[in-house]
């Protein structure tokens, strides 16, 4: 029996970089998709690869940080699929306009918050309560090391994802009791195409990659532990996938 067969996950941020191999990775494993993307020809794309194999997945159009849309991407996997088991957070990131709280733009860091700390914030909001009444489910959310350990110049970035990893805990505590499992995905420099045009080789963070920087399916391969029933007594836990950066 695959890993994931008989669930369904929701994956915001699903059509690029770390939510488009989480997608291609639980639909290997059986998972039915709902793909959210504020680019929705690429969740698209990637719904008809999964299908091209023989899976199933549902490509939606979702802005996280707006309440409406992630009541309609959740209503829209409900009606297809009846129930949501699985969550990752992927959406978000951040961006060259970040920097030291003295220099940064307010309004970049309000954005930030926007969509990592309040849109995981939203997307837990609506399905937790789905799943306690479902019997359970798997909450994925994405951190970072910079929440982890002290770094550089993007202080709005590294407040957003402290903040996820502290409401993930939070979170794991609350809805324990209920079956839902909470965990938070740390990952070092991972080599999306948009991390990759603004992080260069010479960035103290990449070097500190002891066995190099990340692909998304390095991250990818966490987040199904974590969605499938091999971690079911996994919950709060914060796991690192950073090359070994944050011992450095």
């Amino acid at each position: 029996m695959k890993r994931l067969e008989g669930k369904t996950a929701l994956i915001t941020g699903g059509g690029n970089g770390i939510g488009k191999a989480a997608a291609l990775a639980f639909a290997r494993e059986g998972a039915r998709l709902v793909l959210a993307d504020l680019q929705l020809a690429a969740a698209e794309a990637v719904a008809a690869e999964i299908e091209a194999e023989g899976g199933k997945a549902l490509a939606v159009s979702g802005d996280v940080s707006d309440e409406a849309a992630v009541d309609a991407m959740v209503r829209a996997g409900l009606d297809r699929f009846g129930k949501i088991d699985v969550l990752f957070n992927s959406a978000g990131g951040g961006s060259t306009k970040d920097g030291p709280v003295t220099e940064l733009a307010l309004d970049e860091f309000w954005r930030t918050i926007r969509v990592d700390l309040f849109g995981t914030l939203l997307t837990c909001r609506r399905l937790i309560p789905e799943m306690v009444a479902a019997g359970g489910g798997a909450i994925i959310n994405i951190s970072s090391l910079r929440a982890v350990i002290g770094t550089h110049g993007a202080d709005a970035y590294t407040a957003s994802k402290g903040g996820v990893l502290a409401m993930s805990r939070a979170m794991a505590m609350q809805w324990a009791e209920h079956g839902v499992r909470v965990n938070v995905l740390a990952p070092g420099v991972v080599l999306t195409e948009r991390v990759a045009a603004f992080i260069k080789p010479d960035n103290p963070i990449y070097q500190k990659s002891l066995l190099g920087p990340s692909d998304p399916e390095d991250v990818a391969a966490m987040a199904l532990f974590l969605a499938s029933d091999e971690a079911r007594k996994v919950t709060g836990t914060v796991m690192r996938v950073d090359g070994g950066a944050s011992i450095y």
